[in-house]
């Protein structure tokens, strides 16, 4: 590498990280990409991002390291500039970053939004939150359920999750259950996977997401832009659905790209109607107006159902809840405390006294989880955690709220129960209409988005 090279590092999570040095830095002869930094998900740092997929200009590929070693990257490598690179964080979060960058001696920027975007040749419907737990995914499979409802073959892309091998998970393709096992999937992986593919559609995913791109046109009618973590779309949309949460009033105003996604947004759906305090809706339906008053505003209820309420009522239940919305989610609870007080639990039980190596460390990170268990298992050893945690704790039954059927990879040796829940829309307007609307008028409203990047 050349010394006169701006020498970068990226604060990541193995996601927007790696997507933004593809499509910004990998052919860029101008800038020296040192290190990534990692947090958010364990076991990502130690890696390297591999040269097959950095590019001929990275022989060696890009090493990753624990974000806690960013002050001393910035020194060892006298970096020019640190490009932040994950999502669903607060303003101040990023501001704290910022500061300690600059003292630091290096420049602190953000990338995100148009120059990421990369352009399809098929129409993008993206689907984005302002926050990880407000409802994106059982939005997301309604949107779909919509599309197929009007013929449209439908090839969903999920934000990445590339917690393996990264070369083999340079783009993936789920058709069938078994492509799960056949690509080892986390269970955060199959959380987001499964509903999909139970419903006929392909999933795509990875870490290149311009080859991942090029391989789903192949094959879509649409694009369904899967959003995680309430990061912006890899792709330009030419429909954006963005969700909100009233449970979290005033996280569309202050998390970092959440607030993007709202200003982004075609249509905004509210979720969550028929749970979130009257007070907290009206203050979300307020901010919408006045920050993206042009949005078309959908008001939608997320009810739980469970197959069999006796394994809940008059019982010590242990609630599992899915991983990232408690965690970096914030959530103090989910669809298996609403479904615990629906079905008349008498008691939540506190899974802390029982938990064991990786999720102990996890609560110990996220202290404020309370007596929920969040459904982690980024690899082999953390399943296996979790599973010991469940069947340790001393309770009548555990109330499963996590998208898939847990018990299909953990062993839960109690009674147990899944709570399903659904997309329900309230009234009008309502995602048949307004994608109706769209599709009748897309070959205007889709050529913004004809042009490959």
């Amino acid at each position: 590498m050349a010394k006169n090279k701006k020498k970068i590092i990226i604060m990541g999570a193995a996601g927007r990280d790696f997507h933004n040095f593809n499509v910004l830095y990998r052919d860029n002869a101008d800038v020296d990409v040192v290190a990534f930094t990692a947090t958010q998900i364990p076991d990502i740092d130690g890696r390297k991002y591999p040269a097959k997929l950095a590019g001929k200009l990275y022989p060696k590929g890009i090493p990753i390291h624990d974000e806690k070693e960013l002050l001393s990257l910035i020194e060892k490598h006298k970096a020019d500039e640190v490009i932040f690179s994950y999502s669903d964080v607060p303003y101040q979060y990023i501001m704290e970053k910022a500061a300690m960058v600059m003292a630091a001696g290096a420049r602190f920027a953000v990338e995100g939004g148009d120059p990421t975007m990369i352009r399809s040749t098929k129409p993008v419907v993206a689907v984005c939150a302002i926050r990880t737990g407000c409802g994106k995914s059982q939005t997301t499979r309604k949107v779909a359920e919509v599309l197929q409802a009007m013929g449209k073959k439908v090839v969903a892309i999920r934000h990445p999750m590339p917690y393996g091998d990264l070369v083999k998970q340079a783009c993936q393709r789920f058709a069938k259950l078994s492509d799960l096992d056949k690509h080892k999937c986390t269970i955060e992986e199959r959380e987001e996977y499964e509903p999909h593919i139970m419903s006929g559609v392909v999933v795509y995913a990875g870490v290149d997401y311009e080859m991942i791109i090029r391989e789903a046109e192949k094959e879509a009618d649409v694009i369904l832009w899967d959003g995680g973590n309430n990061d912006m779309s890899f792709y330009k949309p030419d429909l954006q659905i963005t969700v909100v949460d009233p449970h979290r009033p005033g996280h569309e105003l202050s998390y970092y790209p959440g607030q993007t996604n709202l200003l982004l947004a075609d249509i905004v759906v509210i979720n969550k109607i028929d749970s979130a305090d009257p007070e907290s809706i009206s203050e979300v339906r307020a901010n919408v107006a006045a920050y993206n008053p042009t949005a078309t505003v959908i008001e939608a209820a997320s009810p739980v159902s469970v197959s069999d309420p006796s394994v809940i009522r008059g019982k010590r239940v242990l609630v599992v809840e899915d991983g990232p919305t408690l965690t970096h989610g914030e959530m103090t609870y989910g669809a298996g405390v609403v479904a615990a007080d629906k079905f008349g639990a008498e008691e939540l039980v506190d899974p802390r006294p029982f938990t064991v190596k990786s999720i102990t460390e996890t609560f110990k990170k996220y202290p404020d989880i309370g007596l929920l268990l969040p459904a982690m298992g980024y690899g082999d050893k953390q399943v296996k955690d979790l599973e010991a945690t469940i069947n340790k704790t001393k309770c009548d039954s555990v109330i499963v709220a996590t998208p898939i059927d847990l018990s299909r990879i953990v062993n839960i040796k109690k009674p147990h129960v899944r709570v399903f829940y659904d997309l329900q829309e309230i009234g009008s307007p309502n995602l048949t209409e307004t994608l109706g609307e769209f599709f009748t008028a897309k070959p205007k409203k889709a050529a913004k988005g004809s042009k490959k990047k």
